[in-house]
């Protein structure tokens, strides 16, 4: 029990996914030439990662993962400029390179939650 192999954190995205991940991430959200200098992209995909898996509240965030509110901005506006759906297009090309894809039969999981305000 002693020899247990033990994995990498579940939030931190690896360099190689990373070379795959920056230039979609500078297409689609490029820094502004003026202004406040932009929060690390990697660091703010580690906090929305850790946010996704964990489920926790945004303002929950461990306080090494960035500022809570920044992150969730970066969130918002990655959503709203398609960043994280063509992340994702882009790994699921990487899988089916791999031959890890069978196109034949897909499933799709969700989580239930409650509304709080209700909804239609």
């Amino acid at each position: 029990m002693g020899n247990q192999e033990t994995l990498g954190t579940i939030w931190e995205v690896p360099d190689e996914l990373w070379e795959r991940i920056e230039p979609i991430i500078l297409e689609r959200d490029p820094p502004k030439a003026r202004g406040r200098k932009r929060a690390n992209p990697r660091q703010m995909l580690n906090g929305i990662i850790f946010r996704m898996r964990s489920g926790c509240q945004w303002n929950r965030l461990p306080r090494e993962l960035g500022d809570d509110s920044t992150i969730h901005r970066t969130f918002q506006r990655w959503v709203e400029r398609g960043v994280l759906r063509r992340m994702w297009g882009a790994l699921v090309e990487g899988c089916e390179e791999l031959g890890g894809v069978d196109w034949e039969w897909q499933a799709a999981d969700g989580a239930m939650g409650k509304a709080r305000f209700g909804g239609t």
